[in-house]
């Protein structure tokens, strides 16, 4: 299936008006100066005095409607109450404005219609500026007038003032966008919003031994194991090998745990009696606010845990404690580990848990989410097509959501967020979303992707703004398909660039990682119960970061089998191998004579390499270097961004994407072609993804004098004139015999933490970030 012609899916440079024009050189020096200056009418509504009574008992439910032209808000009312208190704010976009007249009119709620208590009229030409960082325009006292413009009973306070989205009452403040949005819940889902991921940690129960258990069946040897339970996580050991009622384990079960603890450890030893049919011995729980706290690999206190049994009485559970069992264990909450809820390839965060661990941070990053345009119609409303865009910005711990512009195709925002960067080797991943949670459409309940943006830090030039718009694709089960294109402006600015350049030797991965590794099956079971548990946690949030949205930015479920992504993985070798085939075709050449002058060069350069071989190590250096200074005149100078031809999406076949698609386990087939056709699946999976990482490893090979990471690039170009000149003054055989004997160093002489070459090489960037 061929992609149509009329597709662009390049990323396009833009040059808009970033900050009201206040630019110096490629740095911006005005105030929320990545994105495009809005400006907005202000409307803040604080409270009346002395209203009249409108109601047969003399008293009124007093609300305040804020007009202007077509668009109209409203305060919450109140009841029987004429002295209310509102303080809100209402916000009118300055590019819609219908009308001269600012109408502010107090309203008593009534069953069938609600009566006229007075009004308070402004002229826009009247209404005076206010420019952050400005004092706060003081609210005043108003009058209420009557239709005839004479003074009627009752006073108004208010605040009108022209602002920009800079104001601090911008992100609570009602907006116009939102005119066809009623209630506060309502009002609630459009705003924007920051939220912060929960604080993971890593529970590590080493359950060693028991004593004195007591099953019921005494005639038999006990089969025993313990079953820990977190929450929805359930863990279990193995069987003992010491089959009697003292039975031995020494096993570590880890879980995933969120502050603040909700739930404690609850842990039962279980005795298998038969066939699915197990025995409680003995059950205690473990509440995590009191468990031990470990920073390094320096291990933990044991303690014992008294088993309580419950017996059914009367078909009630009660405590049994007429004996003492115990069980011991060594439970911590692992602070050295960095919990891992995103995919490895696109990390946002690397610290560790304990923040007494973390570094200073090395930067910032700025992000101005400008607009969308060309968006793809998402629902229904009243008969017609409609979107209801807002977008979703991760990084580290900290996640925003813009407000929702409604019904618009070419939804504008300009809003702009920050975030400290700890480690340049990290990708911040914007997401831009339909609401399906609002009024009037016809299908709701889920909000619908429209697409994602990844950019890694690491590939920006620091103090550059970057103004890009890039295209927002999704692969469908009809193929690919660009959504629309988002308009964002990037900046990453760097604190200390000696700091940031020190990041490139240090391991990505905090120490315990290495020291402690955790195996494959751990990490992968591990990041699935963390992005439960973030979905859960930011799912409660008001208004809600729903699971759909959090598992679609935090790419749950990209392990899966795939003929396309094998396909893509497979090309991306080849890509990393075709360097190597030209080199041999190039040396064949030579060795056939294609060139003459040629072939006659490379013999006396081998002629004077055998005389002098001293010459061979800072020849290919220098060589090496002379490449990446002629490579710099076209280093990349845009971000990387989704290409569907490396993701081999733009011609993938129909049956491809319907076996991409396709449930697992899979609904094609009949139940023996299923188990077979999942077992294939499961084990082509892992083929891909070892693929997949030897890809990685060649394009990072390729990335060393590539440009595409400047800084990686620059330290390399420079280590290798370095090279060059201390292997030129120093004979081959004292390298020789320094390198042999560093490779064959006795173990006591090595580290665990892998070596400042391997943690430079693992820094560099990959085509991964451009995967889709």
């Amino acid at each position: 299936m061929q992609r149509p012609p009329q597709e662009d899916f390049s990323l396009k440079e833009t040059k808009p008006h970033l900050g009201g024009g206040k630019v110096t050189g490629d740095k911006l020096t005005s105030t929320y100066d990545l994105v495009e200056q809005m400006q907005y009418l202000y409307v803040r509504v604080v409270k009346a005095k002395d209203l009249p009574g409108k109601d047969v008992t003399g008293s009124c439910d007093p609300y305040v409607e804020v007009k202007l032209g077509n668009y109209k808000g409203t305060t919450r009312h109140f009841e029987k109450k004429s002295n209310p208190e509102w303080n809100q704010v209402f916000a009118f976009s300055k590019d819609r404005l219908q009308a001269s007249v600012l109408e502010v009119t107090v309203k008593d709620k009534d069953v069938v219609k609600d009566d006229f208590i007075g009004r308070v009229m402004f002229d826009l030409n009247e209404v005076p500026k206010r420019v952050p960082p400005d004092s706060p325009l003081a609210p005043q006292w108003y009058r209420l007038e009557d239709r005839k413009n004479d003074k009627a009973k009752g006073e108004l306070m208010l605040a009108v003032w022209m602002g920009t989205q800079a104001d601090e009452a911008f992100p609570e403040a009602w907006h116009s966008d939102a005119a066809s949005v009623s209630g506060a819940d309502g009002l609630s889902n459009i705003r924007s919003k920051v939220y912060l991921s929960p604080k993971l940690w890593y529970l590590r129960v080493n359950v060693i031994e028991a004593q004195d258990l007591q099953p019921s069946d005494k005639s038999r040897f006990p089969e025993v194991y313990v079953k820990a339970v977190l929450g929805n996580q359930a863990l279990r050991t193995r069987v003992s090998m010491s089959k009697s009622i003292n039975p031995m384990w020494n096993e570590d079960l880890m879980f995933v745990a969120a502050e603040p603890f909700e739930e404690p450890l609850i842990l039962s030893v279980e005795d298998r009696v038969g066939p699915n049919k197990d025995e409680v011995l003995g059950r205690c729980a473990i509440p995590l606010q009191y468990v031990d706290r470990r920073l390094d690999h320096k291990p933990v206190n044991t303690r014992w845990f008294n088993l309580e049994k419950h017996v059914l009485i009367e078909g009630e559970k009660k405590k049994e404690v007429k004996f003492a069992s115990r069980i011991h264990m060594r439970v911590c909450l692992e602070g050295g580990y960095h919990v891992l809820d995103e995919s490895t390839h696109y990390s946002s965060d690397l610290r560790p848990t304990a923040k007494q661990l973390w570094k200073s941070s090395i930067g910032v990053l700025e992000l101005g989410i400008l607009n969308a345009h060309g968006l793809s119609p998402m629902k229904s409303r009243d008969g017609r097509a409609s979107t209801d865009a807002y977008c979703v910005a991760k990084y580290g711990q900290k996640w925003v959501r813009t407000r929702t512009i409604i019904d618009s195709f070419t939804p504008r925002w300009n809003e702009q967020y920050t975030w400290e960067v700890f480690d340049p080797c990290t990708v911040v991943t914007i997401g831009v979303f339909d609401n399906g949670h609002l009024q009037g459409g016809d299908k709701a309940g889920r909000d619908s992707r429209i697409g994602k943006v990844r950019i890694r830090l690491s590939t920006l030039e620091t103090d550059r703004v970057y103004t890009h718009s890039y295209p927002l694709l999704v692969l469908h089960p009809s193929g690919v398909k660009k959504m629309g294109e988002i308009h964002l402006a990037v900046r990453f600015t760097c604190s200390s660039l000696v700091n940031m350049m020190h990041m490139y030797s240090l391991p990505l991965l905090p120490k315990m990682h290495y020291i402690h590794p955790l195996t494959v099956s751990q990490l992968d079971s591990l990041r699935h119960q963390a992005t439960q548990i973030v979905s859960i946690r930011l799912s409660r949030a008001e208004p809600p970061l729903r699971k759909e949205i959090v598992e679609y930015m935090l790419d749950v479920g990209s392990h899966m089998w795939s003929m396309r992504r094998s396909k893509a993985n497979f090309f991306r070798i080849m890509g990393v191998l075709s360097g190597l085939i030209a080199v041999g075709k190039w040396f064949d050449q030579i060795c056939n004579w294609k060139n003459p002058i040629t072939t006659v060069l490379i013999h006396i350069l081998f002629l004077i390499l055998v005389l002098y071989p001293e010459l061979i190590l800072p020849t290919i250096f220098l060589y090496l270097f002379l490449i990446g200074v002629w490579y710099y005149r076209w280093r990349p100078r845009h971000p990387p961004h989704m290409d569907t031809r490396l993701s081999c999406a733009d011609n993938a076949h129909p049956d491809e994407l319907d076996e991409e698609f396709d449930t697992f386990p899979t609904s094609r087939q009949p139940d023996i072609v299923r188990m077979r056709y999942d077992r294939l699946r499961s084990i082509a999976g892992r083929i891909q993804t070892v693929v997949g990482d030897l890809a990685t490893q060649g394009e990072r090979l390729q990335s060393l004098l590539s440009w595409r990471d400047p800084r990686a690039t620059a330290l390399f170009v420079v280590f290798c004139l370095i090279a060059a000149i201390v292997l030129y003054v120093t004979p081959f055989q004292v390298v020789a015999l320094l390198t042999g004997f560093y490779i064959l160093r006795h173990p006591r002489f090595r580290y665990k933490l892998p070596s400042v070459p391997l943690n430079f090489f693992r820094r560099l960037p990959a085509r991964t970030d451009c995967m889709l």
